[in-house]
């Protein structure tokens, strides 16, 4: 099956998406997701000027040798950039090789290990009233996890705190806002909103949270210790993983457990993490690690060390990338959880989708493919629209910090 055609549309239905379609000389289509949250374009221009040349002629079945071709042949492996762009070529292939075969993408990994993917649900709130609020609609909702923030007092804004309900879209302003940020308040607040989360919903409801890589090594320590009274499910991103033994001091300090990964670009970036088992889940997604072929090699090592799978899901990913998630979800023998925030009216419009939730937990539907497709004529009502991430500074003197 002879690839005849590879094109990008960028467009912005709510936010900025990147997609890869690739199509083949037996009639059949595939995409994939190529979207880097404020670096959209640098992806696009990635496929379209150096990778798109490339595919043309090649044998669409031949998923391993086009992934290896494309991260080896390169000679400047991993980044970003290049992991997403890779990651939307094996995406589409996989999706073109399951409508070959007529199957849904999870039968072809290797059939169903669960009857549904256990999701969370972002529950935020201005001040710990209103969190709880909102845990308790989520768990009313008939979710079984769900992710808890909250403002801080004193701090202006707080990751995890913005506009949209039902879905959080950081990316805010034509050019980065900046926001700002104090250890001490946050440590102080923490453990409180915690503690009125879990006398509000109880035992029966997993909680997590996000630290956003704001916390020193030793200060994620503290935090994992003050939250274990309220037995969190895990605390995401508690300092930047460059250094992945920085996790070692973390673990010494807590038994809360601990999850990164959403920002990894290839399994080097966790191979000592999971190695010497100073995580507990890996969240590495089909979209910048590299599509479902490169995935598949993490969890395998994940599970080696029994690490599990938690993806990060978040709106900045396209249904593209949630519908593949979800096949990666149900099929994975040491799944974890799966990260859902839902996109907006206009996106789920222009991504139409097979995948569903109900009582907590989501399949992603028996379609050939992965399920998921994009309405290209609804797609170009939506031009793109520059959108840049925040940035943070320490309140008390200016420093950039870590948002």
């Amino acid at each position: 099956m002879q690839i005849t055609n590879a094109r990008v549309i960028v467009c912005s239905p709510g936010r900025n998406f990147v997609t890869l379609k690739i199509e083949t000389d037996q009639g059949l289509t595939g995409i994939g997701d190529a979207t880097l949250n404020g670096r959209e374009l640098a992806v696009a221009s990635y496929l379209t000027d150096h990778v798109v040349p490339c595919l043309i002629g090649r044998d669409a079945h031949q998923i391993e040798d086009i992934w290896q071709f494309l991260y080896r042949g390169a000679y400047w492996r991993r980044g970003p950039v290049t992991m997403s762009a890779i990651a939307a070529v094996d995406t589409a292939l996989w999706d073109i090789k399951a409508k070959a075969a007529g199957m849904p993408l999870y039968q072809l990994l290797g059939g169903k290990s669960r009857t549904g993917v256990m999701v969370y649900g972002h529950a935020n709130g201005r001040d710990i009233e209103e969190t709880v609020d909102e845990v308790l609609r989520y768990r009313d909702m008939g979710y079984r996890a769900i992710r808890a923030q909250s403002g801080v007092p004193g701090l202006n804004a707080v990751y995890g705190v913005g506009r949209g309900r039902m879905f959080y879209e950081p990316a805010d302003a034509d050019l980065p806002s900046e926001h700002d940020w104090s250890t001490e308040k946050y440590l102080d607040h923490a453990p409180k909103l915690f503690q009125h989360v879990r006398d509000a919903v109880g035992w029966d409801t997993h909680l997590l949270h996000d630290v956003h890589h704001r916390l020193t090594p030793i200060e994620a320590g503290r935090l994992g210790k003050s939250l274990e009274p309220y037995r969190l499910f895990w605390m995401e991103d508690a300092t930047p993983a460059e250094n992945q033994e920085a996790f070692r001091l973390i673990r010494q300090h807590t038994v809360t457990p601990l999850a990164v990964g959403e920002i990894f670009n290839s399994i080097w970036d966790c191979k000592d993490l999971i190695q010497n088992q100073l995580i507990d889940y890996i969240r590495t997604t089909v979209v910048h690690a590299g599509g479902i072929s490169h995935l598949r090699r993490i969890a395998d090592l994940a599970a080696l060390y029994q690490v599990r799978t938690g993806c990060h899901g978040a709106t900045d990913l396209s249904p593209i990338c949630m519908g593949a998630a979800l096949h990666f979800d149900l099929w994975v023998p040491n799944f974890g959880i799966q990260e859902y925030m839902r996109h907006t009216e206009e996106t789920d419009a222009v991504f139409p989708h097979a995948y569903s939730f109900a009582d907590g937990m989501m399949v992603p539907g028996d379609t050939p493919g992965h399920g998921v497709d994009i309405d290209e004529a609804l797609a170009a009502k939506y031009p793109y629209q520059r959108t840049y991430l925040p940035v943070n500074r320490q309140a008390h003197d200016g420093t950039l910090w870590h948002w």
